[in-house]
C-alpha cells in the first residue's frame, strides 16, 4: 500500500509483547497507509515479523543517544511507550531531548491512569508510578507537542497473563485485587486510541486522554462474566498480597515490576481503579472491548486442553 505521508511514524517498543500495544499499533498504522519506524530493542522473529508487515526495523536502546538519533530522523510523529523499567524516566527524557532537537510535529506518551491522582505532594507505593508522574512533568517543560494518553489496568495484563494459569488449573480467579471495582481495557482498543490520534494529531496536542474499558465491576462480577464465557463455573478468590508477590519473586519476575504490580494490587483493593470515561469511545467510535469478549478470544488460554490418549 503505498503510503499518505513522506515520513514515518516511530513506534518505540514495537516488538513488545505485555500488551503489544507497540505491535497492534504498527499493524494499524501500515493499514492506513502509513510508513511506520519500529523500534526494537534486539533482532528476533519478532522484529523480522514486524518486516514482514511493512515496517522499517531500527534496533536500538531508548535510553541511548545514538540509538534514539537514529530512531527518529526524518520521522515527524513519535510513539513513546516503553514496559514497567526503573530506566523509564531516563529513557523518557532521552527520547524527549533528541525528539524536540529533531523538531517533531507530534509526541504521544503512553502514561497511567493513575497519575490523575498523584501530585507535587501525593504518589503511591509504586516507584514506577512515581517514574510516570515525573516523566509527564518532563514532558510538559520541554516544550514538545505532546498527547498524553493514560489507560487504566490492561485486560491482557492482569486478566490473561497473571490470571489465566489458575482459570485453566483450578477454576479460579486467583487474584489479589480485593473487593475494588476495576474497568480494564484492551491493549488492542488503546493501540486503536493510538492510531485515530497519530493518523492527524494536530487536533490532539495538548489533550490528555483516559482511557476505561467496557464497565467497572469487582472481580465477583468478572469471575461470573468468565464462567459464562468459558461455560463452566469460574469463581474469584482474593489471594493474600504477600503470597503472590513471593510467586511472582520465585517466578522470576523482576522486583521493580513486582513492587509495581503490588501497589497496584493494593489500589485495586481500596476502590482506586472503580473508574469509567467515555475517551476510547470517542476517539475510536468503538464500544470498548468487554470482559466477556475478551476471555472468548482467548478461550484456549483459560481452558486445558484435553488430555491425549
Amino acid at each position: 500500500m503505498k503510503s499518505r505521508h513522506d515520513s514515518p511514524i516511530l513506534v518505540t517498543g514495537a516488538a513488545g509483547d505485555i500488551g503489544a500495544i507497540g505491535r497492534n499499533l504498527t499493524t494499524m498504522l501500515l493499514a492506513e497507509g502509513h510508513k511506520v519506524r519500529a523500534l526494537v530493542r534486539r533482532e528476533d522473529e519478532r522484529s523480522e515479523a514486524l518486516r514482514q508487515l511493512g515496517a522499517e526495523v531500527v534496533q536500538g536502546d531508548l535510553t541511548d543517544l545514538a540509538s534514539m538519533h537514529r530512531a527518529i530522523e526524518g520521522c515527524a510523529r513519535i510513539y513513546f511507550g516503553m514496559s514497567v523499567s526503573p530506566a523509564y524516566l531516563e529513557a523518557t527524557v532521552n527520547t524527549a531531548a533528541v525528539a524536540r532537537h529533531r523538531g517533531v510535529e507530534a509526541f504521544v506518551n503512553m502514561s497511567q491512569m493513575t497519575v490523575v491522582q498523584m501530585s507535587i505532594t501525593e504518589t503511591t507505593d509504586s516507584p514506577q508510578h512515581k517514574l510516570h508522574w515525573l516523566a509527564e512533568q518532563a514532558l510538559a517543560w520541554s516544550g514538545l507537542p505532546v498527547v498524553t494518553v493514560r489507560p487504566t489496568v490492561f485486560l491482557e495484563g492482569f486478566f490473561l497473563r497473571l490470571a489465566a494459569a489458575a482459570v485453566r488449573e483450578g477454576d479460579e480467579l486467583a487474584l489479589p485485587l480485593g473487593n475494588g471495582k476495576t474497568s480494564p481495557v484492551s491493549a488492542v482498543d488503546v493501540a486503536r486510541a493510538l492510531s485515530v490520534i497519530l493518523d492527524d494529531p494536530v487536533p490532539h496536542i495538548g489533550h490528555v486522554y483516559h482511557l476505561t474499558g467496557f464497565e467497572s465491576a469487582d472481580l465477583d462480577h468478572y469471575a461470573q462474566v468468565f464462567s459464562q464465557a468459558l461455560g463452566r463455573t469460574i469463581r474469584y478468590r482474593n489471594v493474600p498480597l504477600a503470597g503472590w508477590t513471593e510467586g511472582l519473586r520465585k517466578a522470576g519476575v523482576p522486583t521493580h515490576l513486582i513492587n509495581h504490580l503490588a501497589a497496584m494490587a493494593d489500589l485495586h483493593a481500596q476502590g482506586r481503579y472503580d473508574r469509567m470515561t467515555d475517551d476510547l469511545i470517542k476517539l475510536t467510535g468503538k464500544t470498548p472491548t468487554s470482559m466477556h469478549d475478551f476471555v472468548k478470544l482467548h478461550a484456549a488460554a483459560f481452558t486445558r486442553p484435553e488430555a491425549t490418549v
